[in-house]
Protein backbone atom coordinates (compact mmCIF):
# COMPACT_ATOMS: atom_id res chain seq x y z
CA UNK A 1 0.00 0.00 0.00
CA UNK A 2 1.22 3.48 -0.99
CA UNK A 3 1.14 6.21 1.84
CA UNK A 4 0.40 9.41 1.04
CA UNK A 5 3.52 11.98 1.56
CA UNK A 6 2.00 13.06 4.52
CA UNK A 7 5.48 11.52 6.26
CA UNK A 8 7.38 13.84 4.69
CA UNK A 9 7.14 17.39 6.55
CA UNK A 10 8.44 20.73 5.46
CA UNK A 11 6.99 24.23 4.60
CA UNK A 12 5.94 24.09 1.06
CA UNK A 13 3.40 27.14 1.43
CA UNK A 14 3.05 29.90 4.45
CA UNK A 15 -1.08 29.66 4.30
CA UNK A 16 -0.74 31.81 7.60
CA UNK A 17 -4.04 32.68 9.46
CA UNK A 18 -5.57 35.95 9.57
CA UNK A 19 -4.01 37.35 12.85
CA UNK A 20 -0.64 35.30 12.98
CA UNK A 21 1.46 38.45 12.15
CA UNK A 22 4.83 37.62 12.38
CA UNK A 23 4.04 33.66 12.69
CA UNK A 24 6.57 31.64 10.54
CA UNK A 25 5.09 28.01 8.72
CA UNK A 26 6.18 25.26 10.25
CA UNK A 27 5.79 21.71 10.27
CA UNK A 28 3.98 21.66 6.92
CA UNK A 29 4.07 18.18 5.32
CA UNK A 30 5.73 17.32 2.02
CA UNK A 31 7.84 15.25 0.20
CA UNK A 32 11.13 17.65 0.40
CA UNK A 33 12.80 20.36 1.54
CA UNK A 34 12.31 23.65 0.02
CA UNK A 35 13.73 26.76 1.22
CA UNK A 36 11.68 29.64 0.03
CA UNK A 37 9.06 29.93 -2.19
CA UNK A 38 6.53 31.73 -3.59
CA UNK A 39 2.85 32.31 -3.05
CA UNK A 40 2.01 31.67 -6.26
CA UNK A 41 3.32 28.36 -5.96
CA UNK A 42 0.29 26.99 -5.02
CA UNK A 43 -1.11 27.55 -8.39
CA UNK A 44 1.01 25.16 -10.19
CA UNK A 45 0.67 21.37 -10.77
CA UNK A 46 3.70 20.33 -7.96
CA UNK A 47 1.97 23.34 -5.77
CA UNK A 48 -1.34 21.67 -5.54
CA UNK A 49 -0.45 18.74 -5.33
CA UNK A 50 1.98 19.56 -2.25
CA UNK A 51 -0.48 21.82 -0.52
CA UNK A 52 -2.92 19.19 0.04
CA UNK A 53 -0.51 17.83 1.96
CA UNK A 54 0.39 20.11 3.40
CA UNK A 55 -2.90 20.51 4.95
CA UNK A 56 -2.87 17.30 6.78
CA UNK A 57 0.13 18.45 8.84
CA UNK A 58 -1.78 20.67 11.67
CA UNK A 59 -3.08 17.20 12.55
CA UNK A 60 -0.02 17.00 13.98
CA UNK A 61 -0.54 19.98 15.90
CA UNK A 62 -3.24 18.21 18.18
CA UNK A 63 -3.45 14.43 17.83
CA UNK A 64 0.00 12.44 19.52
CA UNK A 65 0.99 15.75 21.44
CA UNK A 66 1.67 17.25 24.89
CA UNK A 67 -0.68 19.95 23.55
CA UNK A 68 -4.10 17.54 22.30
CA UNK A 69 -3.35 15.37 25.70
CA UNK A 70 -3.37 18.27 28.25
CA UNK A 71 -6.47 19.33 26.58
CA UNK A 72 -8.41 15.97 26.39
CA UNK A 73 -7.09 13.91 29.47
CA UNK A 74 -5.85 16.29 31.65
CA UNK A 75 -8.45 16.61 34.59
CA UNK A 76 -11.37 14.23 34.08
CA UNK A 77 -12.60 11.25 35.94
CA UNK A 78 -9.74 8.99 34.80
CA UNK A 79 -6.47 10.99 35.36
CA UNK A 80 -5.08 12.98 37.68
CA UNK A 81 -1.97 14.69 37.90
CA UNK A 82 1.33 12.92 38.53
CA UNK A 83 4.69 14.23 39.85
CA UNK A 84 5.92 16.41 37.26
CA UNK A 85 4.93 18.15 34.17
CA UNK A 86 3.63 21.59 32.45
CA UNK A 87 0.33 22.84 31.79
CA UNK A 88 -1.14 21.54 35.50
CA UNK A 89 -4.14 23.86 35.36
CA UNK A 90 -5.74 22.04 32.79
CA UNK A 91 -5.32 19.09 35.87
CA UNK A 92 -6.45 21.85 38.78
CA UNK A 93 -8.82 24.17 36.70
CA UNK A 94 -6.84 26.68 38.84
CA UNK A 95 -5.05 30.62 38.30
CA UNK A 96 -2.87 28.72 35.91
CA UNK A 97 -5.38 27.79 33.34
CA UNK A 98 -5.65 31.38 31.28
CA UNK A 99 -5.41 32.75 27.95
CA UNK A 100 -1.57 32.97 27.88
CA UNK A 101 -0.66 29.28 28.25
CA UNK A 102 1.52 28.86 25.60
CA UNK A 103 -0.60 25.55 24.12
CA UNK A 104 -3.59 27.34 24.05
CA UNK A 105 -2.23 29.86 21.88
CA UNK A 106 -0.17 27.33 19.43
CA UNK A 107 -2.79 24.77 19.06
CA UNK A 108 -5.25 28.19 18.20
CA UNK A 109 -2.44 29.04 15.56
CA UNK A 110 -1.60 25.89 14.21
CA UNK A 111 -5.06 24.79 13.34
CA UNK A 112 -5.92 27.84 11.84
CA UNK A 113 -3.31 28.04 9.61
CA UNK A 114 -4.32 24.30 8.64
CA UNK A 115 -8.19 25.76 8.09
CA UNK A 116 -6.60 28.43 5.60
CA UNK A 117 -4.29 25.86 4.08
CA UNK A 118 -7.77 24.19 3.14
CA UNK A 119 -9.41 27.89 2.12
CA UNK A 120 -6.82 28.69 -0.18
CA UNK A 121 -6.93 25.21 -1.92
CA UNK A 122 -10.65 24.82 -2.33
CA UNK A 123 -10.50 28.55 -3.88
CA UNK A 124 -7.96 28.54 -6.38
CA UNK A 125 -9.01 25.16 -7.17
CA UNK A 126 -10.79 26.23 -10.56
CA UNK A 127 -7.94 27.65 -11.94
CA UNK A 128 -5.11 25.39 -11.54
CA UNK A 129 -4.47 23.00 -14.65
CA UNK A 130 -2.70 20.14 -14.78
CA UNK A 131 -4.46 17.93 -11.94
CA UNK A 132 -7.70 15.50 -13.27
CA UNK A 133 -11.14 17.05 -12.61
CA UNK A 134 -11.30 13.53 -10.53
CA UNK A 135 -8.34 14.31 -8.68
CA UNK A 136 -9.11 17.76 -7.65
CA UNK A 137 -12.64 16.84 -6.74
CA UNK A 138 -10.93 14.07 -4.50
CA UNK A 139 -8.94 16.52 -2.60
CA UNK A 140 -11.49 19.43 -2.64
CA UNK A 141 -12.98 16.94 -1.12
CA UNK A 142 -10.37 15.77 1.47
CA UNK A 143 -9.81 20.05 1.98
CA UNK A 144 -13.38 19.71 3.06
CA UNK A 145 -12.94 16.73 5.64
CA UNK A 146 -9.71 18.52 6.97
CA UNK A 147 -11.00 22.00 7.24
CA UNK A 148 -14.49 20.45 9.38
CA UNK A 149 -12.24 18.35 11.76
CA UNK A 150 -10.32 21.51 12.52
CA UNK A 151 -13.13 23.86 13.31
CA UNK A 152 -14.97 20.83 15.20
CA UNK A 153 -11.80 20.28 17.21
CA UNK A 154 -11.43 24.30 17.90
CA UNK A 155 -15.10 24.36 18.51
CA UNK A 156 -15.01 21.67 21.35
CA UNK A 157 -12.35 23.70 23.13
CA UNK A 158 -13.51 27.18 22.75
CA UNK A 159 -16.84 27.48 21.48
CA UNK A 160 -17.74 29.66 18.27
CA UNK A 161 -14.58 30.71 16.56
CA UNK A 162 -13.79 33.14 14.01
CA UNK A 163 -15.68 30.88 11.12
CA UNK A 164 -13.79 31.69 7.46
CA UNK A 165 -14.50 29.59 4.85
CA UNK A 166 -12.55 31.37 2.14
CA UNK A 167 -8.79 32.26 2.20
CA UNK A 168 -7.31 35.09 4.17
CA UNK A 169 -4.38 36.61 2.10
CA UNK A 170 -3.29 39.46 4.20
CA UNK A 171 -3.28 39.83 7.77
CA UNK A 172 -6.78 41.99 9.28
CA UNK A 173 -8.33 42.57 12.96
CA UNK A 174 -11.84 41.77 11.38
CA UNK A 175 -13.27 39.22 13.62
CA UNK A 176 -16.26 38.03 15.12
CA UNK A 177 -17.06 34.81 16.94
CA UNK A 178 -19.64 32.73 15.45
CA UNK A 179 -22.74 30.88 16.66
CA UNK A 180 -22.91 27.07 17.49
CA UNK A 181 -25.74 26.57 14.48
CA UNK A 182 -23.45 28.52 12.74
CA UNK A 183 -20.59 26.35 13.56
CA UNK A 184 -22.43 23.54 13.34
CA UNK A 185 -24.16 24.28 9.86
CA UNK A 186 -20.43 24.78 8.21
CA UNK A 187 -18.84 21.58 10.26
CA UNK A 188 -21.45 19.78 8.77
CA UNK A 189 -22.18 21.10 5.60
CA UNK A 190 -18.48 20.48 4.96
CA UNK A 191 -18.38 16.75 6.14
CA UNK A 192 -21.87 15.73 4.26
CA UNK A 193 -20.41 17.54 1.16
CA UNK A 194 -16.92 15.94 1.01
CA UNK A 195 -18.74 12.44 1.33
CA UNK A 196 -20.00 11.66 -2.52
CA UNK A 197 -15.95 12.67 -3.56
CA UNK A 198 -13.63 11.02 -0.84
CA UNK A 199 -12.49 7.52 -1.94
CA UNK A 200 -15.49 5.01 -1.06
CA UNK A 201 -12.78 2.10 0.79
CA UNK A 202 -11.98 1.45 3.73
CA UNK A 203 -8.30 3.05 2.76
CA UNK A 204 -6.91 5.22 0.51
CA UNK A 205 -4.61 4.27 -2.20
CA UNK A 206 -1.91 6.59 -0.42
CA UNK A 207 -2.74 5.66 2.98
CA UNK A 208 -2.82 8.65 5.56
CA UNK A 209 -6.01 10.60 2.87
CA UNK A 210 -9.26 10.80 4.18
CA UNK A 211 -12.00 8.65 3.15
CA UNK A 212 -15.47 8.68 3.05
CA UNK A 213 -15.58 6.27 6.13
CA UNK A 214 -13.29 8.63 8.43
CA UNK A 215 -15.77 11.75 7.11
CA UNK A 216 -18.70 9.31 8.19
CA UNK A 217 -16.90 8.15 11.48
CA UNK A 218 -16.42 11.85 12.26
CA UNK A 219 -20.06 12.84 11.15
CA UNK A 220 -21.72 10.71 13.90
CA UNK A 221 -19.23 12.20 16.52
CA UNK A 222 -20.23 15.35 15.13
CA UNK A 223 -24.05 14.82 15.73
CA UNK A 224 -23.68 12.99 18.91
CA UNK A 225 -21.81 16.11 19.72
CA UNK A 226 -24.41 18.33 18.45
CA UNK A 227 -27.38 16.48 20.22
CA UNK A 228 -26.28 17.43 23.74
CA UNK A 229 -25.60 21.76 22.72
CA UNK A 230 -27.96 24.16 22.23
CA UNK A 231 -28.40 23.47 18.57
CA UNK A 232 -29.61 20.43 19.28
CA UNK A 233 -32.50 18.46 16.67
CA UNK A 234 -34.75 16.09 16.98
CA UNK A 235 -33.06 13.83 14.63
CA UNK A 236 -29.70 14.09 15.81
CA UNK A 237 -28.74 11.05 17.30
CA UNK A 238 -30.54 8.77 14.64
CA UNK A 239 -28.51 10.69 12.09
CA UNK A 240 -25.48 9.69 14.56
CA UNK A 241 -26.56 6.16 14.65
CA UNK A 242 -26.88 6.01 10.57
CA UNK A 243 -23.20 7.30 10.00
CA UNK A 244 -21.76 4.90 12.39
CA UNK A 245 -23.54 1.72 11.06
CA UNK A 246 -22.73 3.04 7.72
CA UNK A 247 -18.62 2.72 8.77
CA UNK A 248 -19.31 -0.77 10.51
CA UNK A 249 -21.46 -2.30 7.38
CA UNK A 250 -20.11 -0.66 4.24
CA UNK A 251 -16.22 -0.67 4.33
CA UNK A 252 -15.19 -3.70 5.35
CA UNK A 253 -13.29 -2.79 8.79
CA UNK A 254 -13.19 -5.47 11.23
CA UNK A 255 -12.17 -5.21 15.27
CA UNK A 256 -8.48 -7.02 15.46
CA UNK A 257 -8.97 -10.14 17.75
CA UNK A 258 -6.90 -9.08 20.29
CA UNK A 259 -7.35 -5.42 22.06
CA UNK A 260 -3.43 -5.26 22.42
CA UNK A 261 -2.64 -5.73 18.91
CA UNK A 262 -4.45 -2.49 17.95
CA UNK A 263 -1.12 -0.88 19.37
CA UNK A 264 0.88 -2.57 18.02
CA UNK A 265 3.97 -0.58 16.09
CA UNK A 266 5.79 -0.36 12.59
CA UNK A 267 3.31 -2.65 10.42
CA UNK A 268 0.75 -3.32 12.39
CA UNK A 269 -0.29 0.38 12.70
CA UNK A 270 -1.75 -0.72 9.46
CA UNK A 271 -4.80 -2.33 10.56
CA UNK A 272 -8.59 -3.69 9.88
CA UNK A 273 -9.76 -1.37 12.55
CA UNK A 274 -8.23 2.01 11.82
CA UNK A 275 -10.63 4.42 10.29
CA UNK A 276 -8.08 7.23 10.35
CA UNK A 277 -4.64 7.63 11.18
CA UNK A 278 -2.10 10.64 11.64
CA UNK A 279 0.73 9.43 10.39
CA UNK A 280 4.31 10.40 11.85
CA UNK A 281 7.61 9.28 10.91
CA UNK A 282 10.96 7.68 11.98
CA UNK A 283 12.96 10.52 9.84
CA UNK A 284 14.05 12.75 12.49
CA UNK A 285 14.36 15.74 9.43
CA UNK A 286 10.38 15.39 8.76
CA UNK A 287 8.72 14.50 12.11
CA UNK A 288 8.79 17.47 13.71
CA UNK A 289 7.73 16.41 18.02
CA UNK A 290 6.78 13.29 16.57
CA UNK A 291 3.95 11.29 18.15
CA UNK A 292 5.36 11.84 21.86
CA UNK A 293 2.25 10.43 23.98
CA UNK A 294 4.93 7.82 24.81
CA UNK A 295 6.55 10.54 27.49
CA UNK A 296 3.20 10.84 29.34
CA UNK A 297 1.83 8.05 31.49
CA UNK A 298 4.68 6.45 32.85
CA UNK A 299 5.93 6.14 36.49
CA UNK A 300 9.09 6.73 37.84
CA UNK A 301 10.57 3.27 37.65
CA UNK A 302 13.83 4.60 36.35
CA UNK A 303 15.35 5.41 39.91
CA UNK A 304 13.80 2.05 41.88
CA UNK A 305 16.19 -0.62 43.03
CA UNK A 306 17.94 -3.10 40.09
CA UNK A 307 16.42 -0.25 37.59
CA UNK A 308 17.67 2.80 35.04
CA UNK A 309 16.26 4.05 32.40
CA UNK A 310 15.84 2.40 28.95
CA UNK A 311 14.13 2.82 25.21
CA UNK A 312 11.82 -0.18 26.17
CA UNK A 313 10.08 1.06 29.43
CA UNK A 314 10.35 4.67 27.92
CA UNK A 315 11.28 7.84 29.17
CA UNK A 316 8.78 8.67 32.22
CA UNK A 317 7.53 11.74 32.52
CA UNK A 318 4.98 11.24 35.36
CA UNK A 319 2.26 13.82 34.39
CA UNK A 320 -1.14 11.50 34.40
CA UNK A 321 -2.30 9.35 37.00
CA UNK A 322 -5.09 6.96 36.65
CA UNK A 323 -7.44 8.25 39.60
CA UNK A 324 -8.77 5.77 41.69
CA UNK A 325 -12.10 5.52 39.89
CA UNK A 326 -10.20 4.25 37.10
CA UNK A 327 -8.27 1.68 38.72
CA UNK A 328 -10.85 0.10 41.40
CA UNK A 329 -14.17 0.52 39.35
CA UNK A 330 -13.77 1.06 35.30
CA UNK A 331 -11.30 -1.84 35.63
CA UNK A 332 -12.66 -3.83 38.52
CA UNK A 333 -13.22 -6.93 36.42
CA UNK A 334 -9.79 -8.68 35.60
CA UNK A 335 -11.27 -12.22 35.44
CA UNK A 336 -13.34 -11.47 32.42
CA UNK A 337 -11.62 -8.73 30.85
CA UNK A 338 -8.36 -8.43 29.13
CA UNK A 339 -7.81 -4.82 28.68
CA UNK A 340 -6.42 -4.28 32.86
CA UNK A 341 -3.92 -6.39 32.03
CA UNK A 342 -3.16 -5.06 28.14
CA UNK A 343 -3.90 -1.41 29.14
CA UNK A 344 -1.33 -1.25 31.85
CA UNK A 345 2.53 -2.32 32.69
CA UNK A 346 2.57 -4.56 35.76
CA UNK A 347 5.77 -6.58 35.92
CA UNK A 348 9.29 -4.49 35.16
CA UNK A 349 12.79 -6.60 34.90
CA UNK A 350 16.12 -5.48 36.03
CA UNK A 351 17.96 -3.94 32.89
CA UNK A 352 21.14 -3.30 35.05
CA UNK A 353 24.00 -5.43 36.12
CA UNK A 354 22.13 -6.45 39.21
CA UNK A 355 23.26 -5.66 42.72
CA UNK A 356 21.80 -5.53 46.14
CA UNK A 357 19.83 -2.13 47.00
CA UNK A 358 18.16 -0.78 50.11
CA UNK A 359 16.53 2.13 47.96
CA UNK A 360 12.51 0.45 48.13
CA UNK A 361 9.14 1.35 48.53
CA UNK A 362 7.74 -1.80 49.71
CA UNK A 363 7.76 -1.72 53.48
CA UNK A 364 7.57 -5.19 53.78
CA UNK A 365 11.46 -5.29 52.80
CA UNK A 366 14.64 -3.42 53.64
CA UNK A 367 16.51 -4.22 50.76
CA UNK A 368 16.74 -6.27 47.38
CA UNK A 369 18.95 -8.63 45.60
CA UNK A 370 18.63 -9.02 41.62
CA UNK A 371 20.70 -9.93 39.07
CA UNK A 372 19.69 -9.05 35.22
CA UNK A 373 16.73 -10.34 33.57
CA UNK A 374 15.04 -10.98 37.39
CA UNK A 375 11.74 -9.57 38.33
CA UNK A 376 12.36 -5.90 40.36
CA UNK A 377 8.61 -5.02 40.87
CA UNK A 378 5.23 -5.58 40.42
CA UNK A 379 1.79 -3.94 40.14
CA UNK A 380 -0.78 -6.43 41.21
CA UNK A 381 -3.46 -4.48 40.95
CA UNK A 382 -4.88 -5.04 44.36
CA UNK A 383 -3.70 -4.93 47.96
CA UNK A 384 -1.32 -7.26 49.44
CA UNK A 385 -0.65 -8.05 53.45
CA UNK A 386 2.44 -7.28 53.97
CA UNK A 387 3.39 -10.93 54.83
CA UNK A 388 2.43 -11.68 50.87
CA UNK A 389 4.83 -8.81 49.88
CA UNK A 390 7.46 -10.21 51.79
CA UNK A 391 7.51 -13.43 50.74
CA UNK A 392 8.18 -12.19 47.06
CA UNK A 393 12.18 -11.28 46.29
CA UNK A 394 11.19 -8.11 44.16
CA UNK A 395 9.30 -4.80 45.12
CA UNK A 396 5.13 -5.36 45.18
CA UNK A 397 3.67 -1.76 44.14
CA UNK A 398 0.05 -2.15 46.03
CA UNK A 399 -2.44 0.38 46.00
CA UNK A 400 -2.00 2.22 48.97
CA UNK A 401 1.76 2.61 48.12
CA UNK A 402 0.77 4.29 44.90
CA UNK A 403 1.54 8.10 44.70
CA UNK A 404 1.82 10.94 42.05
CA UNK A 405 5.16 8.93 41.21
CA UNK A 406 3.99 5.05 41.57
CA UNK A 407 1.44 3.95 39.82
CA UNK A 408 0.18 1.86 36.93
CA UNK A 409 1.61 2.66 33.54
CA UNK A 410 -0.33 3.14 30.40
CA UNK A 411 1.59 1.19 27.60
CA UNK A 412 -0.76 1.59 24.70
CA UNK A 413 1.54 4.47 22.89
CA UNK A 414 4.83 3.13 24.34
CA UNK A 415 7.60 3.64 21.44
CA UNK A 416 10.42 0.68 21.75
CA UNK A 417 11.80 1.54 18.08
CA UNK A 418 13.50 5.40 19.14
CA UNK A 419 16.87 5.59 19.03
CA UNK A 420 17.72 5.83 22.23
CA UNK A 421 15.95 6.63 25.81
CA UNK A 422 15.97 10.30 26.02
CA UNK A 423 14.41 10.63 22.53
CA UNK A 424 11.18 12.26 22.33
CA UNK A 425 10.06 12.42 18.91
CA UNK A 426 7.98 9.10 18.43
CA UNK A 427 7.41 7.79 14.93
CA UNK A 428 3.83 5.38 15.82
CA UNK A 429 1.07 7.21 13.92
CA UNK A 430 -1.93 8.38 15.83
CA UNK A 431 -5.00 6.10 15.69
CA UNK A 432 -7.17 8.87 15.53
CA UNK A 433 -10.71 7.26 14.16
CA UNK A 434 -10.80 3.25 14.77
CA UNK A 435 -13.81 1.08 15.14
CA UNK A 436 -14.17 0.35 18.56
CA UNK A 437 -15.17 3.83 18.75
CA UNK A 438 -17.79 3.52 15.97
CA UNK A 439 -19.49 0.72 17.48
CA UNK A 440 -19.30 2.54 21.50
CA UNK A 441 -20.72 5.75 19.34
CA UNK A 442 -23.59 3.54 17.26
CA UNK A 443 -24.14 1.99 21.22
CA UNK A 444 -24.70 5.51 22.99
CA UNK A 445 -26.68 7.12 19.73
CA UNK A 446 -28.85 3.58 20.34
CA UNK A 447 -29.17 3.83 24.15
CA UNK A 448 -30.61 7.46 23.72
CA UNK A 449 -32.89 6.96 21.44
CA UNK A 450 -34.19 4.05 23.65
CA UNK A 451 -33.04 1.27 21.35
CA UNK A 452 -32.05 -0.65 24.37
CA UNK A 453 -31.33 -4.11 22.69
CA UNK A 454 -29.22 -2.92 19.82
CA UNK A 455 -27.30 -0.95 22.10
CA UNK A 456 -26.36 -4.00 23.77
CA UNK A 457 -25.61 -6.16 20.40
CA UNK A 458 -23.06 -2.98 19.53
CA UNK A 459 -21.06 -2.68 23.15
CA UNK A 460 -21.01 -6.62 23.59
CA UNK A 461 -18.74 -6.27 19.56
CA UNK A 462 -16.38 -4.33 21.67
CA UNK A 463 -16.56 -6.11 25.36
CA UNK A 464 -16.18 -9.99 22.89
CA UNK A 465 -13.33 -8.74 21.50
CA UNK A 466 -11.85 -7.50 24.99
CA UNK A 467 -12.51 -10.86 27.04
CA UNK A 468 -9.99 -13.33 27.83
CA UNK A 469 -10.03 -16.39 25.51
CA UNK A 470 -13.11 -18.58 26.67
CA UNK A 471 -14.68 -15.68 28.80
CA UNK A 472 -16.45 -14.10 25.59
CA UNK A 473 -19.76 -15.01 27.44
CA UNK A 474 -18.87 -13.97 30.65
CA UNK A 475 -18.36 -10.40 29.14
CA UNK A 476 -21.83 -10.08 27.68
CA UNK A 477 -23.73 -7.74 29.37
CA UNK A 478 -28.22 -8.17 29.53
CA UNK A 479 -30.06 -5.07 28.52
CA UNK A 480 -30.63 -4.56 32.25
CA UNK A 481 -26.91 -3.85 32.72
CA UNK A 482 -27.25 -1.33 29.63
CA UNK A 483 -27.11 1.60 31.23
CA UNK A 484 -25.72 5.38 30.52
CA UNK A 485 -23.30 4.58 33.30
CA UNK A 486 -22.06 1.20 32.08
CA UNK A 487 -21.60 2.86 28.51
CA UNK A 488 -19.04 5.66 30.12
CA UNK A 489 -17.72 2.85 31.89
CA UNK A 490 -17.24 1.18 29.07
CA UNK A 491 -16.01 4.06 26.62
CA UNK A 492 -12.95 4.37 29.70
CA UNK A 493 -11.87 0.93 29.29
CA UNK A 494 -11.61 1.07 25.71
CA UNK A 495 -10.51 4.30 25.28
CA UNK A 496 -8.09 5.28 27.98
CA UNK A 497 -5.44 8.22 26.93
CA UNK A 498 -6.96 8.39 23.27
CA UNK A 499 -7.35 11.83 23.57
CA UNK A 500 -11.29 11.22 24.16
CA UNK A 501 -12.21 11.79 27.82
CA UNK A 502 -12.39 15.68 28.50
CA UNK A 503 -14.42 15.61 25.13
CA UNK A 504 -16.57 13.13 26.10
CA UNK A 505 -17.52 14.54 29.56
CA UNK A 506 -18.20 17.66 28.23
CA UNK A 507 -20.72 16.17 25.43
CA UNK A 508 -22.05 14.77 28.51
CA UNK A 509 -22.93 17.75 30.00
CA UNK A 510 -21.24 16.26 32.81
CA UNK A 511 -17.84 17.35 33.11
CA UNK A 512 -18.35 19.43 36.12
CA UNK A 513 -19.87 16.16 38.24
CA UNK A 514 -17.81 13.18 37.26
CA UNK A 515 -14.63 15.41 38.15
CA UNK A 516 -15.64 16.62 41.00
CA UNK A 517 -17.00 13.02 42.52
CA UNK A 518 -13.91 11.33 40.82
CA UNK A 519 -10.68 13.53 41.10
CA UNK A 520 -9.51 14.87 43.87
CA UNK A 521 -6.52 17.09 42.51
CA UNK A 522 -9.96 19.09 41.03
CA UNK A 523 -12.85 19.02 42.91
CA UNK A 524 -12.24 22.61 44.52
CA UNK A 525 -11.15 24.86 41.35
CA UNK A 526 -13.39 22.92 38.29
CA UNK A 527 -17.12 24.50 37.52
CA UNK A 528 -19.01 25.65 34.73
CA UNK A 529 -16.97 27.81 33.02
CA UNK A 530 -14.64 25.06 32.36
CA UNK A 531 -16.33 23.33 30.03
CA UNK A 532 -14.88 25.95 27.62
CA UNK A 533 -10.83 26.79 27.37
CA UNK A 534 -9.83 30.47 27.98
CA UNK A 535 -9.50 32.15 24.46
CA UNK A 536 -5.82 32.94 23.19
CA UNK A 537 -5.06 36.49 25.09
CA UNK A 538 -3.30 37.23 21.50
CA UNK A 539 -6.78 36.84 19.16
CA UNK A 540 -7.98 39.12 22.11
CA UNK A 541 -5.46 41.28 21.43
CA UNK A 542 -4.70 41.02 17.39
CA UNK A 543 -8.75 41.23 17.23
CA UNK A 544 -10.49 45.08 16.28
CA UNK A 545 -11.88 47.15 19.55
CA UNK A 546 -14.80 48.21 19.90
CA UNK A 547 -16.84 50.88 20.69
CA UNK A 548 -16.18 50.62 24.30
CA UNK A 549 -12.74 50.34 23.87
CA UNK A 550 -13.22 46.31 24.35
CA UNK A 551 -11.94 43.59 21.67
CA UNK A 552 -14.48 42.62 20.03
CA UNK A 553 -13.58 39.08 20.09
CA UNK A 554 -14.40 38.11 24.24
CA UNK A 555 -12.97 36.26 26.06
CA UNK A 556 -15.19 33.01 27.03
CA UNK A 557 -17.10 33.87 30.70
CA UNK A 558 -15.21 33.51 33.38
CA UNK A 559 -11.39 33.37 32.43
Amino acid sequence: MKHINLRKSFTVLCMSAFLLVGQGCKDLLEEKVISSIGDDYLNTTAGFNSTVNAAYSSLRSFYGTERGLSMTEYGTDLYQAGADGSYKGFHFYDSQLIGTVAIIQELWEETYKGINTCNALIDRSATITGVSDAVKKQRIAEMKFLRAQYYFILFQQFGGVDLRLTETVLPTKKTARASSDDMYKAIIADLEGSLPDLENKAKSGDYGRATKAAAEHLLAKVYLTKATSTSKAADDYTKAATYAQNVINNYGFKLLPDFASVFSQGAGEINDEVIFAVQYTSDALTNGGGNNLHLYFGMQYDVQAGMERDVAYGRPFKRLRPTPYTLETVFKDRVNDSRYKKTFRDTWLCNTAGGTFTNVFDNSKKSVTFKRGDTTMYIPGVEWTVAQRAAKPYQVLVPSLYSAALFPTLVKFMDPLRPDKTYEAGSRDYLAFRLADTYLMLAEAQLLTGKKADAVKNINMVRRRAAWAGKEADMEITEAQMTFDFLMEERGRELLGEQTRWLDLKRWGNLVDRVKKYNTDAVVGVKETHNLRPVPQTQIDRSEKGSDGGSVFPQNPGY
